[in-house]
């Protein structure tokens, strides 16, 4: 199959910026390749578009994003009156943060569940929404939803598609997991707020609706938002899910069980994506083991909007007692450090304050733009055993900008004229967080920062 795009990479973002695919579940499969199974952002003003990507590596650094693997529009079912339908959100019990929304919209004279109802009823575009795949006998089942609250399973002969001959799931929600135990049995997951589990059929491609479990985890025990993931490490499970306990569901946390159904026990926090932009809103993804390493596999939102969400993945460590500390986002991701001469890109921020964001210049390209006075950036690590000697940054407009590594400021550099240098006495040898804090700007953007 003739591929969309080859390329080479070690750092985060780690796809070309063109490609935002989000919501990232992500198998090594039986040929050693892992291939990444998520939702493809199109637009600033829509969650997801109508049709998914599958992107592969076999070592982290050499990527591939394939044709289109399933489109929206090759689903019966999505618009025909008479097709089965199957409710997503309870709204009978509503959780804590539904409750908490209801009463904002209450004071500002706003129904939300009439509002969410009337939109149902909206004719909308076939939208797929997360999906996840797993391989058995040869074969790969691709499990998706659609924006309007269905769920169903495509079929392929390839991990990457085309996938085929969709069947509707007797079921309704978003965020489908899947996952298959040790002894062949296969298990399938979903739900936004409230979470269900349920035993696939041999078959892969159906269940009985009356062996469902509610509730495997929940808001207020587990901080469950949405974005079931699946894992078994050992002997233990993890559920892996959009965690509420921050306040919004920018964290990916975890649960843990000795059974695939439960009962879970609250673990935790892996990573939080809040502060890769100033409109950070949800988080979606999965851990994996690649060539030995424990990864997890998530998205940050770009260019000031809650879309355009692009897939990042940081090394993760397994402890001995079955924990996961939570690692910061890096600018890194799974490659190593930047070093002396290394270009970093201002799109390449691990964390923003103020109003600044990865954004387009206007001729195309991407640098961190919108910034003002007061607005900071972070960059993490850079290394070196040599040491570091001085920085170049390259952007455009004007600004003061104070440059800390580690907390501690190392040198003030002004922009003027598109650059901005500065030498320190002592080489500076180790390794660093990088903090941009900007002041006096005007018109300022940073394309690059490379440390000599």
């Amino acid at each position: 199959m003739k591929m969309r795009n080859s390329f080479n990479n070690t750092h985060n973002p780690v796809l070309p910026l063109e490609y935002h695919v989000p919501d990232s579940e992500a198998h090594v499969m039986s040929d050693g390749i892992l291939y990444i199974y998520g939702s493809y952002d199109t637009k600033e003003d829509v969650y997801c578009s109508e049709e998914y990507h599958v992107v592969s590596t076999a070592d982290m650094e050499n990527w591939e994003i394939h044709e289109t693997a399933l489109r929206g529009e090759e689903i019966p079912w999505f618009g025909n009156p008479d097709a089965p339908k199957y409710p997503g959100i309870d709204w009978t019990h509503p959780t804590p943060f539904i409750q908490k929304m209801i009463q904002r919209d209450i004071e500002r004279g706003v129904d939300m569940k009439a509002m969410f109802e009337a939109e149902k009823n909206k004719p909308k575009p076939p939208l797929l929404f997360a999906p996840d795949c797993i391989e058995k006998d040869g074969k790969y089942y691709l499990y998706f939803c659609m924006s309007d609250d269905s769920e169903g399973v495509a079929v392929s002969d390839s991990p990457i598609g085309p996938f085929e001959n969709p069947t509707q799931l007797p079921c309704g929600g978003i965020d489908p997991a899947v996952f298959i135990d040790e002894d062949g049995q296969a298990y399938y997951y979903w739900g936004q707020l409230f979470s269900h589990g349920v035993k696939l059929n041999e078959d892969m491609i159906s269940f009985c609706p009356e062996d469902i479990v509610d509730n495997l985890v929940t808001e207020e025990e587990h901080f469950f938002h949405e974005g079931s993931s699946m894992r078994k490490i050992g002997d233990t499970y993890y559920y892996v899910y959009a965690d509420m306990e921050r306040g919004k569901p920018t964290a990916l946390g975890y649960s843990t069980s000795t059974s695939p159904m439960g009962p879970f026990v609250y673990r935790g926090i892996i990573i939080d994506n809040d502060g890769c932009d100033p409109e950070s809103w949800n988080n979606h993804g999965s851990i994996e083991c690649v060539n030995g390493q424990w990864y997890v596999f998530y998205h940050r939102c770009s260019r000031g909007v809650q879309q355009h969400r692009r897939l990042c993945v940081e090394p993760i460590t397994i402890l001995e007692d079955g924990s996961i500390p939570e690692v910061k986002m890096t600018s890194q991701g799974p490659g190593k450090p930047f070093g002396i001469g290394e270009h970093i890109m201002g799109y390449q921020a691990c964390g923003v304050t103020g109003k600044c964001f990865m954004g387009l210049d206007g001729q195309g390209s991407e640098w961190l733009t919108n910034i003002e006075s007061g607005d900071t950036a972070v960059f993490r690590y850079i290394e070196s055993d040599e040491g570091f000697r001085g920085i170049v940054i390259e952007g455009a407009g004007e600004g003061t900008i104070h440059i800390f590594l580690n907390d501690q400021i190392a040198v003030t550099v002004v922009m003027k004229d598109g650059t901005a240098k500065a030498d320190w006495n002592d080489p500076m040898c180790g390794n660093y967080e990088v903090k941009l804090k900007f002041e006096k700007t005007s018109n300022l953007s940073v394309r690059t920062l490379t440390f000599v």
